[in-house]
């Protein structure tokens, strides 16, 4: 095949090379890192949530609505939000990018997954229990 002057050359790229014009491979590691820096600032935004919440519910004492409920559900959650926050902490020490530790990191995600959809689920718990109502009265009130 000769090449016309003006014509662009067709060359067939390789399993993973860039195309002309497009962005490099993504680098999983990196973006795996990316995605548990993510998921732990999240996880610390519902860790700091459940904590004034439980601190609200306990300084209403054990009169309030659902007391014994609230306190155990925003314990456990604040437990598994602790576990999450370790496994993710491994999880980002961990080098995607080595074969070897491909199966364990999938192992350590599954988890961490696990555990978020069932955090989330108590979380949702908690708010039918009414803590969000708690805690908006315990910001009302004067310290």
């Amino acid at each position: 095949m000769e090449h016309l002057p003006g014509k662009p050359v067709f060359c067939p790229q390789q399993p993973g090379s860039p195309s002309p014009g497009r962005s490099p491979p993504i680098n999983l590691n990196r973006y795996a890192t990316k995605k548990s820096l993510a998921e732990g600032l999240l996880d610390m935004s519902l860790f700091m949530s459940n904590a004034v919440q439980l601190k609200a519910v306990l300084d209403r004492g054990p009169s309030s609505y659902h007391y014994f409920a609230l306190v155990t559900l925003l314990s456990i959650s604040l437990l598994l939000q602790v576990v999450i926050g370790i496994l993710l902490v491994v999880m980002a020490l961990l080098n995607l990018n080595e074969v070897e530790k491909q199966l364990r990191l999938n192992q350590l995600n599954n988890a961490a997954t696990a555990l978020i959809f069932i955090t989330v689920i108590i979380n949702i718990f908690i708010t039918a229990f009414g803590a969000h109502e708690i805690g908006l009265l315990a910001a009302e009130t004067p310290l």
